[in-house]
This record gives C-alpha cells, sequence and structure tokens, in this order.
C-alpha cells in the first residue's frame, strides 16, 4: 500500500510538472512579412543588423507642424476611447493585486451571541468572539496561474492602451492631412471659376465680333456652374472634417487652425527595421500575445483542478460557553483544521473546462499568428501607396505645367480665331482635373508616411 501511494504521488508531481511552466512565445516565421514595392520576387531586401526603424521616432520628429503637434496633444489628453484605455489598465492592475493577495491568508472578525432560557428559567447568555482564518496551500499551481493570467491580461491592457494612442495619432494626423488637402483643392476650385467667369465675359464679347456663337457661352456657363456647385460640396466636406477632428480631440465641433498642405515636411526615408521587430513594436501585436499568454495560463488552471485542494482553516478567540458550563469572563479558545479535498467524479466538469480552455489557447494562437501577418500587410499596403504616390505626384508635377501652357495657347488662339471654345473648354477641365489629382496624390503620399508610423508601433 505505501509503494501504490509513493507511485501515486511521484505519477502526480511529474504530470504536474507542466502546470508551473511559464509562457513561452510560440515559433512564428517573420523573414518576408514585409512584401517588397517593385521586386518580383516579392522579397524585401532588409538588413538583419539595421534595427533602425520608423515607429521608434517620437512623434514630434515625424509630424513636425506645431499646429498638428498642438492637435495631437490635445487628443492625447482629452480622447474618449485613450481615457477609457487609461481606466481598463486601472482595473487590470487591481485584479492583478488582488490575485497576488490570494497566496496569503484571509482574517474575519465572526463574532457571535445566544441568548435562550428553558421553563421560564433564568435566561443564559453566550457568546464567542473568534477571529477566523483561512489559506489555501497553492500545491499544484492553481493560484499561481491566476496571478500569471492576471498579469498577461495586465500587459495585454496595457498594449491595448498603447494601440489606442497609436490610433489616435494616426487618426488626428491623417484627418489633418485630408484638411490641408480640402483647403488646397478649394483654392484651386475658387480660382478656377474666376478664370472661368472670366472666359465666360469673353466668350459674350466675342459673339458680337463674330467669332462665337450662343452655344459656345452656354457650354463655357455650364462648365462655370459645375465648378461652383464642387465648391459648395469641397466646403460642407471641410466642414465635416473639422467635425471629425474636434471629435477626436474630446471637443464640441468647431473650426480647426492648420497650416497649409505645401508646408508639411514628412520624413523622406521610411525605414522599416526588421520584421521581427514588429513582435515588440506593434502595440497589437504586443497584445494579441498577451492574450495567448493569458489562454495558456488559463489552461493551466484547468489542468491544476484535477489535483489535490490544501486548505487551512483556524479560528483564535474568546468565548463563556464551556460545553456544559457557562463561564464568566470568558476564556481562550483556538482550533485549527487542515482539509485535503481531491476530485473523483465531477459529472464530467473538469475534463469539459479543460477542453473548453485548450480550444480557447488554440484559437488565441490563431488569433495572434493573423494579426502578425495584418501587420506586415499593413506595412507593405504604406509603402507602395508612399511610392506610387510619389512617382504619379512628380508626374503630376509635370502634366500640369504642360497644361498651363496648353490653357494660355488655346486662349490666345481662341480669341485669334483659329481655335474653337471646345479645345479652350478641354484644356480648363484637363488642368482643373491634373491639379486636384495632384493634390490628392500629395495627401496619399503623406497618408502614407502616417500608415507607415501607425504600422510600425510608432506613437510610443
Amino acid at each position: 500500500m505505501k509503494k501504490q501511494l509513493i507511485y501515486l504521488m511521484c505519477a502526480t508531481a511529474l504530470s504536474s510538472c507542466n502546470i508551473y511552466k511559464s509562457y513561452d512565445r510560440p515559433d512564428v516565421t517573420a523573414s518576408g512579412l514585409y512584401r517588397d514595392t517593385v521586386s518580383s520576387t516579392d522579397t524585401l531586401a532588409v538588413n538583419d543588423n539595421d534595427t533602425t526603424n520608423m515607429g521608434n521616432l517620437p512623434w514630434k520628429e515625424v509630424f513636425t507642424d506645431p499646429k498638428l503637434q498642438a492637435l495631437i496633444e490635445q487628443g492625447l489628453a482629452n480622447n474618449t476611447d485613450l481615457l477609457t484605455a487609461s481606466l481598463k489598465v486601472k482595473e487590470a492592475e487591481a485584479m492583478l493585486t488582488s490575485a497576488k493577495l490570494s497566496f496569503l491568508p484571509s482574517f474575519a472578525l465572526n463574532p457571535q451571541g445566544t441568548v435562550s432560557s428553558f421553563d421560564h428559567a433564568k435566561a443564559t447568555q453566550t457568546y464567542q468572539l473568534p477571529i477566523v482564518s483561512s489559506w489555501e496551500i497553492d500545491l499544484f499551481g492553481n493560484l499561481l496561474n491566476a496571478e500569471r493570467a492576471k498579469k498577461a491580461a495586465l500587459l495585454q491592457t496595457k498594449a491595448y492602451q498603447q494601440a489606442v494612442r497609436t490610433k489616435v495619432i494616426a487618426n488626428i494626423a491623417n484627418t489633418y492631412y485630408t484638411l490641408l488637402m480640402l483647403d488646397r483643392q478649394l483654392e484651386i476650385s475658387t480660382k478656377t471659376a474666376e478664370a472661368w467667369k472670366e472666359s465666360v465675359e469673353t466668350t459674350k464679347k466675342l459673339i458680337t465680333i463674330g467669332n462665337a456663337n450662343e452655344s459656345a457661352v452656354v457650354s463655357t456657363q455650364a462648365n462655370y456652374y459645375s465648378v461652383l456647385a464642387s465648391l459648395s460640396q469641397l466646403r460642407r466636406q471641410i466642414r465635416e472634417t473639422e467635425n471629425s477632428l474636434s471629435l477626436l480631440l474630446g471637443k464640441v465641433p468647431q473650426a480647426v487652425d492648420r497650416g497649409a498642405l505645401e508646408e508639411q515636411m514628412l520624413p523622406e526615408h521610411l525605414a522599416t527595421g526588421v520584421p521581427v521587430e514588429l513582435l515588440s513594436n506593434r502595440p497589437d501585436v504586443r497584445q494579441s500575445e498577451m492574450a495567448l499568454a493569458s489562454a495558456y495560463y488559463a489552461t493551466n488552471q484547468a489542468r491544476s483542478a484535477f489535483y489535490p485542494n490544501l486548505t487551512l482553516t483556524g479560528s483564535l478567540g474568546w468565548t463563556n460557553n464551556a460545553g456544559a458550563a457557562i463561564i464568566n469572563p470568558g476564556k481562550m479558545i483556538a482550533s485549527a483544521v487542515g482539509s485535503l479535498t481531491q476530485p473523483l467524479f465531477n459529472k464530467g466538469k473538469n475534463i469539459a473546462n479543460l477542453k473548453i480552455a485548450k480550444a480557447k489557447q488554440k484559437e488565441a494562437l490563431l488569433a495572434f499568428q493573423y494579426r502578425l501577418l495584418n501587420a506586415g500587410s499593413e506595412v507593405s499596403n504604406a509603402l507602395v501607396l508612399y511610392q506610387s504616390s510619389t512617382e504619379k505626384s512628380s508626374l503630376e508635377a509635370e502634366q500640369v505645367a504642360a497644361l498651363v501652357k496648353a490653357v494660355d495657347y488655346t486662349q490666345q488662339l481662341f480669341k485669334l480665331g483659329t481655335a474653337t471654345y471646345l479645345d479652350v473648354l478641354t484644356a480648363q477641365k484637363s488642368l482643373l482635373g491634373a491639379q486636384l489629382s495632384k493634390v490628392s496624390d500629395d495627401f496619399y503620399r503623406m497618408q502614407a508616411v502616417v500608415n507607415l508610423y501607425y504600422a510600425l508601433g510608432g506613437g510610443r
């Protein structure tokens, strides 16, 4: 019998070793996480010894516009989502403190009093004034894994807070640059409307000398009114964008003080660093990994439910109840009890809990792997957006310069009677489209920088 008991204890100790093991990051493939913007092999040339990463830059070094910096500071102080994330961190800290204190014995004052009388006899009064204590001995890691899970949950919440912070910075910057883009488009459209108004007047004058007809006047007026209509739409978009930015800042809708699109200076060298840095830099990746760690410790807790649970209880105090006699004053009373509970049959509850915990751990692993792949995809998208918008904006600058000359030439030829009003309208519409398109691509280039900074976990 003794040998069987020893064998059982050894088997229990060996099988419970995994319960005490701390979480280790699973093997994940980080190579090739970024996609090259031009290589046909999709391999981004990255020097593994180069740890430079744009995400490591302070946000003030990336966004140098003083007015934008002031807006970001307001957002970091007042944004509702960020304030909520800070409160969640405090909640997680309190839960971790509670888990740490569970290793200590608990104490409670449990006074009791009784008044009794039999057959109209004199009433007797008894009392007990004990301090009751209970202490769970963590033999098989139930409390240890609970504490580790709460610590992982705290790190997960802090990562969430950082993810919200990064998102707030990126959203404010993107919305600010959207306003600058709309301002510039409104400026171009306003100047175009003034020029087309002059074209309408010029066309009317040319009718009197026979160099134009009513059809030319009507067509020129139609295009003029079309530009006026776009001005109204741009003003509406500006007002709505200001409202969205005010919401990010935690303010009522209001006008936003801002600079100009052409004044913006952003980093030219977009260093991405090595892909594995996403594991430590991206707050949402870190948040996902801490969720995996929590699930791992929850599985260990489910395993520990199969092993004995040892609890020590005791009380110390005073009582005047000596059993058959009542004594006054009361005397000290002390008691101690140790209980060992070994689950034998629990209607399959422990087995079901373990299966559920293992399934949730696999789900968390899949979520972690997906989050990492998503991070690499966001970096790749930002890189290709930056490259394409830079190339396109450079070509559009040449296109705009050529179209400005084309408009001037066709207007002169139209006045001389060697070109039609359709030639003038076509040149003017082409110029306006190219100008607005260049502004959009300049914005996309800025947006790519913001998106890359966010994708690399910037704003820490």
